[in-house]
């Protein structure tokens, strides 16, 4: 059976009020929690960009459901070494309802130390180095480390949980998919696209947990709901690489100038209807995802958690 979670959005929100929509989110139904990890958010109309380490130690005493990152990349902005202290220090204050969800990053957050920005096979590769090192820390041992992309000298965690940090792996091309299904304890996407969790099942994810996120914008006037959606997440829709090459918020905003609000409602679902609302989230059911994660876009979040309790969620039960 799906469960459906709430998708935190660091880019849009400050640390206090991720705080109480995650509490609206509990009371509402929702069984667990994503939150995203960025320096930068996209776009400065977006607004937000707290430091995600910090807001999952509040949510560890604001609510009782599982978080996960989504994601994180250990590769440039922060070392493996570091995050794995972060996400094993998480896990301890969440009771171990904590996962750490990881992708290959993108040079708007994890460029802004001036390191190289290397392509997508370089990132992949940096990034199945980074998951060896934080399993081996995830295990209690001391780890010392020289390899292609990182040097770790006598490293240990001495603060772990009583299980090692499940680390679910993002993946949105065929290569990432099979990487995730060779190294991942789960798999992270964001499109209701059966073969993709083919081959990360057919790669070594067997029946390892599958996990999708979406964007919707609640608001009783659809094209009101429609304009907040395309001048907050236009980007979104940009196409091929672009979002991931691209350094800066201002790059980003330029790039946006070619996605029109109605690509934008053609990918978004926008408005007040529960049966629409329903009918995006049964795309991921159908396409087999354990967990689908839903974010609201924009200002109104508690309308959105009082429309999803009462109209939507309950269609959904038993899905």
């Amino acid at each position: 059976m799906t469960e459906f979670g709430y998708f935190l959005s660091s880019e849009e929100h400050g640390p206090q009020a991720l705080i109480e929509q995650a509490r609206m989110a509990e009371q509402a139904g929702f069984t667990s929690l994503w939150i995203s990890d960025h320096f930068h958010p996209w776009t400065a109309e977006q607004g937000q960009s707290p430091f995600v380490w910090s807001v999952i130690g509040a949510l560890s005493e604001a609510v009782s459901l599982p978080v996960q990152t989504a994601v994180t990349c250990p590769t440039r902005r922060i070392h493996p070494v570091v995050t794995a202290q972060a996400a094993a220090t998480s896990s301890v204050m969440l009771d171990g309802r904590f996962r750490l969800g990881v992708g290959s990053g993108e040079a708007l957050n994890e460029s802004v130390l001036g390191d190289e920005w290397p392509e997508a096979a370089v990132r992949l590769e940096m990034l199945e180095e980074a998951v060896q090192i934080m399993r081996r820390l995830f295990r209690g041992e001391q780890v010392s480390h020289r390899g292609r992309h990182f040097t770790v000298q006598n490293a240990r965690l001495y603060t772990l949980p009583g299980e090692p940090v499940p680390i679910d792996v993002s993946a949105f091309g065929p290569q990432a998919a099979e990487i995730a299904g060779r190294i991942g304890d789960g798999f992270i996407t964001m499109a209701p696209v059966p073969e993709a969790i083919e081959r990360f099942r057919r790669s070594g994810g067997g029946t390892k947990p599958v996990a999708a996120g979406l964007k919707v914008c609640w608001a009783l006037d659809r094209d009101e709901a429609v304009q907040t959606a395309h001048r907050l997440w236009a980007s979104e829709q940009l196409p091929g690489e672009l979002s991931q090459i691209l350094p800066t918020p201002r790059h980003i905003e330029q790039a946006n100038e070619l996605v029109t609000p109605e690509r934008v409602a053609e990918h978004i679902t926008c408005g007040s209807d529960a049966d629409a609302h329903a009918a995006a989230l049964r795309e991921y059911v159908d396409a087999g995802f354990d967990t689908v994660y839903v974010n609201q876009i924009g200002p109104d979040q508690q309308g959105f958690f009082d429309f999803y309790r009462t109209k939507v969620l309950p269609q959904l039960n038993g899905a």
